[in-house]
């Protein structure tokens, strides 16, 4: 019994000696001695069209700001936001006392330099003026008819009126309020469906890739999940001196929404193309990312990988975007980089 036990205890060494031999076999590999195992990825440089996010609010293209012409104190605002208004409809009044008394003040000088005009043309056909004493007469009759005009031309405009059918959309001053010439009273916008825009924000550098005639898709607040076709029709030549941000208006292609009012939220998707040439890599291959800037390792020649510096752009869900420094290689280090320092003999493998 002991040798049957012997016998048996030999073979299940000798089986395990095997299994280990047989291990170890297949954990060798081909990497040299003192070779950092890395895989790579062939990248290229490539301008690509990207997705731009923005939001902003959904106005009209006819919104106006309504001033008087001259200064005064405020005696009428006829109507309040969100007043629908009718063209030609009076909003509001100056008190007109100092307005009229210039015209007043216009309209005697002009009657005098009428009377002053016609005796110089009797005095002249009596040979009595000066043909000099005569045209000064008519010279000083067309400078007070100039004046008069003018006058008239404020009285006017110390009224405000609707231009065109539609709405008001804010009111800036009250009755009894003392106002300058050209400060806003009222916003009104028209009344027509087919003018609604989105205007929406974007940095500096998101500006400069969109392109006026850039399809867009426009979503709202009140359906977040569905989307309108736009078209971006306009982009503003400065910058905002509050925000540093730069504006853009998109104007619905196609269907459009019945339910849009001045100042509803929005949101949109403009298709933009980047400017020059880009790549896009894995997170993985990025080291020490700081701001812009951060570290990817490369290869030249397949034995060594060097580090060097990029510039980071965009950060998407499922990679980075690099702006410069990948120029003139071909081969990223895509694993193994935590391993690796500047000029690490690498060994690549599948």
């Amino acid at each position: 019994m002991k040798t049957l036990q012997s016998i048996i205890f030999a073979g299940m060494v000798a089986v395990g000696t095997l299994a280990c031999g047989s291990k170890g076999e297949t954990m060798k590999t081909d990497i040299p001695q003192g070779r950092i195992p890395v895989k790579v990825l062939s990248i290229e440089p490539q301008g690509s069209n990207i997705q731009l996010q923005a939001s902003g609010k959904f106005t009209t293209d006819d919104e106006t700001m309504l001033s008087f012409k001259t200064g005064g104190i405020i005696n009428q605002v006829l109507v309040g936001e969100g007043d629908k208004i009718k063209k030609g409809q009076l909003l509001a009044t100056l008190d007109l006392t100092e307005v009229n008394a210039g015209v007043n003040q216009a309209q005697l000088g002009y009657e005098k330099a009428l009377r002053d005009y016609e005796r110089a043309q009797r005095l002249l056909a009596d040979s009595v003026a000066t043909l000099e004493q005569a045209q000064n007469a008519k010279t000083a009759l067309d400078i007070a008819s100039q004046v008069l005009d003018a006058a008239k031309f404020n009285l006017i405009y110390s009224q405000i009126r609707a231009i065109k059918d539609g709405f008001v959309l804010k009111k800036f001053a009250n009755v009894g309020q003392q106002v300058s010439a050209g400060s806003p009273v009222l916003q009104t916008n028209g009344i027509g469906k087919n003018d609604w825009i989105l205007k929406a924000t974007l940095s500096d550098k998101d500006w400069a890739l969109v392109q006026e005639g850039s399809a867009a898709k426009i979503f709202t607040g009140v359906e977040t999940e569905k989307s309108y076709a736009g078209t971006v029709t306009k982009k503003s030549q400065s910058a905002d001196p509050m925000t540093g941000t730069y504006s853009v208006e998109i104007e619905f292609s196609g269907e459009k929404p019945s339910y849009l009012a001045s100042g509803m939220f929005g949101s949109v998707s403009i298709d933009a193309s980047e400017l020059g040439n880009s790549w896009y890599i894995p997170f993985d291959a990025l080291l020490d990312a700081n701001g812009g800037e951060g570290f990817v390792f490369v290869t030249a020649d397949d034995t060594t990988a060097i580090k060097i510096p990029v510039k980071v752009g965009k950060v998407l869900p499922d990679r980075v975007q690099i702006t410069g420094g990948l120029e003139g290689y071909t081969k990223l280090v895509v694993t193994g980089s935590a391993y690796l320092s500047d000029k690490s003999a690498i060994q690549i493998n599948p």
